[in-house]
């Protein structure tokens, strides 16, 4: 498998059983012990309803977690991928059906700090890329996050329903070769600051910085480094004003 090129089409490829693939896909490892345990704990557990459910996925899924604090939340249906590259910090709370995918080679892959929420249906997802989400992170319903690189949300930040937010994703539309073909590529880290607040489906694009204490409206979509500071809005988001101090 090329490096940094993890795509199902890849993983299918060679000479391992179906299973194996299916391991290195989800589970990130192919040794029997590790499958099997994965396998057992998210069929019975992941969609196991009411208080029961909350209160067995607490106690259950860190032994297929890297790191999990105290007083976790891990709502239903929450789907796990590389698990033991996730790693999960204090009172934080995962909401129903949310995604949290690891994947990757050579990656450390999905960092979430003390107070986090994720809201429902919210999908944060490497592709050989790293995730760092800091304390007190807040981030809506329906959310996406995507690094090929590295994403870093500050302490603090509130991500409301619908953002986009990216670390990678490029392909050169240029090329002969057909896009679905290309390996994607990411011109750099994508870094958002303490306290910001990013409203509905605003969208962040590849490689770019976040001030803190930035807010991006409403249906914004960022092109480039926006200061500290400021509320940015617009497509592309433009400075509109400075925030008060």
């Amino acid at each position: 498998m090329e490096q940094g090129n993890f795509k199902v089409k890849e993983v299918s490829k060679g000479k391992i059983t179906r299973w194996q693939q299916y391991a290195a896909l989800v589970v990130g490892k192919t040794e029997l012990l590790s499958f099997l345990k994965y396998e057992i704990i998210t069929f019975f557990l992941m969609n196991l309803p009411g208080a029961l459910g909350l209160y067995l996925r607490s106690k259950f899924y860190p032994l297929i977690l890297g790191e999990v604090g105290s007083k976790v939340v891990f709502g239903r249906g929450v789907t796990l991928r590389h698990p033991h590259k996730i790693r999960i910090g204090e009172n934080v709370i995962i909401d129903d059906n949310c995604v949290l995918d690891a994947k990757g080679q050579s990656n450390s892959g999905i960092s979430l700090g003390d107070g986090v929420f994720v809201g429902r249906n919210s999908i944060i997802y490497c592709k050989d890329g790293d995730i760092e989400i800091q304390p007190q992170v807040n981030i809506g319903a329906n959310c996406q996050i995507y690094s090929k690189c590295l994403v870093k949300i500050g302490k603090g930040t509130m991500i409301a329903a619908y953002n986009c937010i990216l670390s990678g994703g490029r392909y050169d539309y240029n090329s002969e070769v057909p896009l679905a073909e290309q390996s994607s590529y990411t011109n750099g880290p994508t870094l958002i600051g303490e306290g910001c607040w990013l409203g509905t489906k605003a969208v962040v694009l590849d490689g770019l910085s976040i001030g803190d204490r930035t807010v991006v409206g409403a249906g914004a979509v960022v092109t480039k480094d926006l200061p500290a500071g400021v509320v940015a809005m617009g497509v592309p988001a433009k400075v509109r004003e400075q925030v008060c101090s």
